[in-house]
């Protein structure tokens, strides 16, 4: 069937439930990741001004070729990799029907990083973890990685040694587990960087229907990349009083107790990326960037802007989580984030879920900054 997306007219077939690609069950599609689609584009765009010389772009896992037409139609000279021919064949013909240049190849795509690379841009998304197509990636990648992980169990702690195994980290199940699994796919990717010597640093990051997204501009180096593995670290969580403090480095001091209420309930997970998972004014820029033709222009606006203005820490409270605590009825959450300002603490809203909050604040100064007038 034909779809339109992003102004453009391509052909896609749905795969049956449960079926992959190659199996018989149609070429792949996913019409639930148009957000992702529409923001990868409005980075492209955002990305050429950032970066001009950047020109070649590989779409690792083409399916359709729905992203790589896209990115075709932004001037980018596009590769689209797939193992399954069908898919290969689509993609094929959605470039050719939309007038577009680029080049389809049936190709595993670790093979072809390590023997058609280096590429200015390339784009991993797979169905489940990136990790086996990280290394070839930013071996042979030169400006920017883009990557996304479907399996938010294991990155978020909640299937714990499948997270440990995959991304070489230990990831905890917290109330800020979106937060959790972002810095644990970043960190994982950072470290892989880092033995090419190359240091990759998230210019925008976004979790959106369960999936984590993250766009990593690429410097090579040693020096460089021995700065990005400094931003690695770990977290300390009580599980009781939900004090949680980051320590950056790579050699783990556990909290045997919480040193705000004495539970033993303390959790530590890492290393983390603890550093910013966006650049504020790129993603300002790439939010200027999303246009009126995209199918999901008003969700990727109010997600950058978000995502934009976000505070710099590596977790966030659950409003509702919180009042629960303090046995209170909650408060709108504008007005929950103004109260904190108001008392002096950076405060804003994060983009994981409507009642997310990061903030300087403690615990007991939140408490204080929303509840003191009233009490």
């Amino acid at each position: 069937m034909d779809i339109e997306e992003g102004g453009l007219t391509v052909s896609v077939s749905e795969a049956r439930d449960g079926a992959s690609e190659g199996t018989g069950g149609g070429v792949f599609f996913n019409p639930t990741q148009e957000l992702n689609r529409d923001v990868t584009v409005a980075t492209l765009r955002a990305y050429r001004e950032r970066e001009p010389r950047a020109a070649t772009y590989l779409d690792a896992m083409a399916a359709s070729g729905v992203r790589g037409v896209r990115a075709a139609a932004e001037g980018y000279d596009v590769t689209c990799a797939d193992v399954d021919p069908d898919a290969v064949d689509l993609a094929e013909r959605n470039l050719a029907a939309n007038d577009l240049e680029g080049e389809a190849v049936h190709r595993d795509v670790n093979a072809l990083l390590y023997d058609d690379g280096p590429f200015d841009v390339v784009d991993l998304d797979p169905y489940g973890t990136p990790i086996p197509f990280a290394d070839p990636a930013f071996a042979n990648a030169r400006n920017l990685v883009c990557v996304t992980a479907t399996d938010t169990a294991p990155l978020c702690g909640a299937h714990l040694n499948s997270g440990i195994r995959k991304y070489g980290a230990v990831p905890r199940n917290t109330d800020y587990h979106p937060e959790m699994g972002l810095r644990t796919l970043i960190s994982a990717l950072v470290r892989t960087a880092a033995r090419y010597d190359k240091a990759a640093r998230p210019i925008v990051s976004h979790v959106s229907r369960h999936y984590a997204r993250t766009y990593l501009e690429l410097e090579s180096g040693a020096r460089a990349a021995d700065d990005a593995v400094d931003e690695l670290g770990y977290v300390d969580n009580c599980e009781d009083c939900l004090w949680r403090e980051p320590t950056r480095g790579l050699v783990a001091n556990p909290v045997e107790t919480c040193p705000v209420c004495g539970g033993e309930r303390v959790l530590t997970a890492g290393p983390l990326w603890l550093g910013p998972v966006a650049d504020s004014d790129f993603a300002r820029s790439v939010r200027e960037h999303v246009t009126d033709d995209m199918g999901e222009a008003k969700r990727a606006r109010k997600l950058l802007g978000t995502v934009a203005r976000e505070l710099d820490v590596p977790t966030h409270y659950d409003q509702h989580r919180l009042y629960k605590g303090w046995s209170e009825p909650a408060i709108g959450m504008d007005e929950f984030v103004d109260r904190l300002r108001g008392a002096g603490h950076e405060a804003t809203r994060a983009h994981y879920r409507g009642t997310a909050v990061k903030t300087t604040a403690s615990i007991p100064e939140m408490r204080e900054a929303v509840l003191g007038s009233e009490e």
